[in-house]
């Protein structure tokens, strides 16, 4: 059976280059469902199966009132929110089984809402001006792949027929790639990791392995947390061994690696056993030091050089008070078992005893906010070793597996 590709975009000023990704499409045995976001009008190129006026109203808009109130800030955003519903219902219909689309900032900030909403391992590819630097607002927790553009969206010309066509033939590859079927039915753990909590989580899956579990590890660096979060929200995962728990630090100081306000809530929400360690929280995530914000540089705080693209600064006492506040409010609302493990030796590699980040205070206030505004009936244990130890990978496991028990009584 032929496969289908949800061809989505603004038809209505990319009608000639979506004209020619159709054409690829089709003689290539693929069969097409077009979807036109263009607010000012269509294209006479091709057959258009949905329409704007249909995107706009699958989130009771009027395209009509869009085009009146001439603000494309308002429109764009509509079209976004209309594009997810579309893709989102067609493919829960089985109609589609893979998206492309093209696009500039805005162009892609439409193509790229119908493929987010859409589960890993579908094929999204977008040919986008923008696909470099900073993409996390096109790509967040999905599997989209930029394909960038070289020149603008604009024309067929010698240079963008070869990005085109190569684009198109990517989508091709993945679409005839058969993933192999996995033969393991072992129980999913996910974890988090970064490079100060590399060797804790690496011990900690070599435990969960050989007690039968699948360990996806996923890295805190924002996208790193959502997708997990994206993951057991989607009903896939059984258990979330959270040793980093990072990105918090980044949301709260305004670092790079935020994964934004619901870190720490999908667990929770969909009743799991949840493990929660305050790893590497002693850090906040700048890029090269002159990006680090005035006002911590002027407060001459402490911060370390991980790397010539990557600024570490200390938290503070306050901060992790602050920290431990919110950790504890995400816990209390847990539907399932959860558990906090405190490392006393060190929430990180730099946080070990001597090291640059030690500061026992600052940990100390983190743990008491914890335990201060915790529920009574959520437990919290510690062990007076560095997070990177062995014995810490063995007692967290421990714990996840006690809580993990509690969920088959």
């Amino acid at each position: 059976m032929s496969k289908t590709v949800l061809l989505i975009g603004a038809f209505d000023s990319k009608g000639p280059e979506y004209a020619f990704v159709r054409d690829l499409l089709i003689e290539n045995q693929l069969q097409v469902l077009t979807v036109n976001t263009g607010v000012l009008g269509t294209t006479s190129l091709f057959p258009v199966d949905i329409e704007a006026a249909q995107v706009a109203a699958a989130v009771e808009e009027s395209i009509q009132e869009l085009r009146d109130a001439g603000d494309r800030g308002q429109a764009m955003q509509v079209m976004a929110e209309g594009a997810a519903a579309i893709s989102q219902s067609l493919y829960a219909e089985g109609r589609i089984d893979a998206v492309f689309g093209m696009g500039g900032s805005g162009g892609s900030t439409m193509v790229t809402a119908a493929m987010r909403c859409l589960p890993l391992g579908v094929p999204k590819v977008c040919v986008c001006t923008v696909a470099s630097g900073d993409t996390s607002t096109y790509v967040g927790a999905s599997d989209i792949v930029l394909y960038p553009s070289a020149t603008d969206v604009s024309g067929i010309n010698r240079i963008s027929r070869v990005t085109y066509t190569r684009a198109v033939g990517a989508l091709i590859g993945m679409l005839a790639t058969d993933v192999p079927v996995a033969n393991d039915d072992r129980p999913i753990v996910v974890a988090s990791m970064f490079g100060n909590t590399t060797e804790c989580v690496d011990s900690c899956r070599k435990i969960l392995d050989e007690e039968g579990y699948e360990v996806l590890v996923f890295h805190a660096v924002g996208t790193g947390g959502q997708t997990m979060e994206s993951l057991i929200q989607q009903g896939l995962v059984d258990a979330c061994l959270d040793i980093t728990t990072t990105e918090w630090a980044d949301e709260l100081c305004g670092g790079v690696f935020s994964a934004g306000p619901n870190r720490l809530a999908a667990a929770g929400q969909a009743g799991i056993p949840h493990l929660i360690v305050p790893g590497c929280v002693d850090m906040v995530n700048f890029n090269a030091p002159d990006t680090v914000p005035p006002k911590y540089r002027k407060a001459n705080r402490l911060f370390y050089h991980w790397n010539p693209a990557v600024t570490l600064m200390r938290t503070n006492v306050e901060e992790n008070r602050q920290l431990g506040e919110i950790f504890a409010e995400k816990a209390n609302q847990a539907m399932g078992p959860v558990a906090f493990l405190f490392p006393l030796k060190g929430v990180s590699i730099l946080d070990g005893e001597g090291e640059l980040f030690c500061d026992r205070e600052a940990d100390q206030a983190l743990f008491d906010a914890i335990r201060e505004h915790l529920n009574d009936d959520i437990p919290v244990y510690e062990i007076d070793v560095n997070i990177n130890e062995e014995a810490f990978a063995v007692k967290a496991v421990e714990l996840l597996l006690d809580l993990w028990r509690q969920t088959k009584l």
